[in-house]
């Protein structure tokens, strides 16, 4: 049986500071053009990659002189801002080499905690990746001080894998992936090809921190393919400078640990919209839209809304509410509460007119929606 990977449209790709700066000694332009050109491939194989990359820090030191990572925050910071110029200057001249343009993206935690902030970069890396451009991102580790404590791209990248919806996460790494013990203190550790991600099992295994360079280690990569798993994303961790890797990983080769993802992406979703979350508000629907959610599985449409309540923002979970009063079923909603009121009981040919522009068609899509109340 293949790996999932060769199954994947959309992959995000994480490439760790030992790699991307050669164990410290700066930037390794090599390398970096060698997964540029597997990136590539794997285009011309008809997926579509983001790359999350360390190095920033890692790379400031190098050109800075500084040969201990210094645990002073605005001297980290400083160091970010430095190395970050360089990175993703050989990130763009690599990827121009092949004619595909690449864009900067600087993310934080707090991106993905707020939900109008979440969808507004989902949207961008979206569109980014329908142009064909490849988003690069790392952490805006110089202006945000709670993240660089921690500088755990492994965990972002899993953010990023579930904000864009991937269906699989690489993260390549300075080892052949994840072994039962710590190979370099345990004679006979035995790599773990295949396990469901989430096993608490795993995270004993992982161990502590990694090199002086990275933070984190094999525990945060453990831990992200978790995350991951929560959106139907399956995880691989491989080794980066294992030849040709991403591309053999695509074609369905089996290289180092893969953590399966038990559940699909839309059943993640709609689990945590219906147990997880506080509504911000309600709309009233009419006997129509809410047999059309109930029964047909569409999406809610502003015609079908008599009544909005409460005060809310785009990217919100409201409740929908049917003609009797009970719930039936909350979402995303794509429109503020302000909006919603404007274009309810208009189709949504209208929404350009009243508002003034468009976001999408739909007040909430129903791949955004779960049912509480089936028809």
């Amino acid at each position: 049986m293949d790996s999932p990977v060769a199954h994947a449209q959309t992959l995000v790709v994480k490439v760790g500071s030992s790699l991307v700066t050669n164990e410290g000694r700066g930037l390794d332009a090599a390398a970096i053009a060698r997964w540029a050109a597997q990136i590539v491939q794997l285009r011309a194989l008809g997926r579509r990659c983001v790359l999350v990359s360390s190095g920033a820090i890692a790379e400031g030191l190098q050109r800075l002189g500084w040969r201990k990572r210094p645990s002073a925050l605005h001297e980290l910071q400083a160091a970010a801002a430095v190395g970050q110029m360089g990175l993703v200057q050989c990130y763009e001249s690599c990827f121009r080499e092949h004619g595909i343009a690449t864009a900067q993206v600087l993310l934080t935690h707090a991106d993905m905690a707020d939900r109008q902030r979440y969808l507004n970069a989902r949207s961008t890396l979206l569109t980014l990746l329908a142009l064909g451009v490849i988003p690069v991102i790392n952490e805006n580790d110089t202006v945000v001080t709670d993240e660089i404590k921690v500088g755990d791209n492994d965990t972002l990248a899993a953010l990023v894998t579930n904000l864009v919806e991937a269906d699989a996460l690489v993260i390549l790494t300075d080892q052949p992936g994840l072994y039962n013990a710590d190979p370099r203190r345990v004679p006979g550790a035995r790599l773990i090809e295949e396990a469901a991600a989430g096993e608490e099992r795993l995270e004993a295994m992982a161990g502590g921190v990694g090199s002086s360079l990275a933070r984190g280690g094999m525990i945060t990569k453990v831990l992200a393919a978790r995350r991951a798993a929560r959106s139907g994303a399956h995880t691989v961790i491989a080794a980066g400078r294992e030849p040709d890797v991403l591309v053999r990983l695509a074609r369905g080769e089996r290289i180092g640990t893969l953590l399966r993802a038990q559940t699909t992406p839309l059943a993640a979703r709609k689990q945590w919209l219906a147990d997880h979350v506080t509504v911000a508000g309600r709309v009233t629907l009419d006997a129509g839209a809410a047999r059309a959610l109930q029964r047909d599985g569409k999406s809610l449409l502003p015609v079908g809304v008599t009544a909005v309540s409460g005060e809310f923002e785009r990217g919100a979970v409201v409740a929908c509410v049917a003609p009797g009063g009970q719930e039936i079923a909350r979402g995303l909603v794509n429109y503020s509460a302000a909006e919603a009121r404007l274009i309810m009981r208009k189709p949504s040919s209208e929404i350009e007119a009243t508002l003034g522009y468009v976001d999408e068609p739909e007040l909430i899509h129903r791949d955004n929606l779960v049912l509480l109340q089936a028809g």
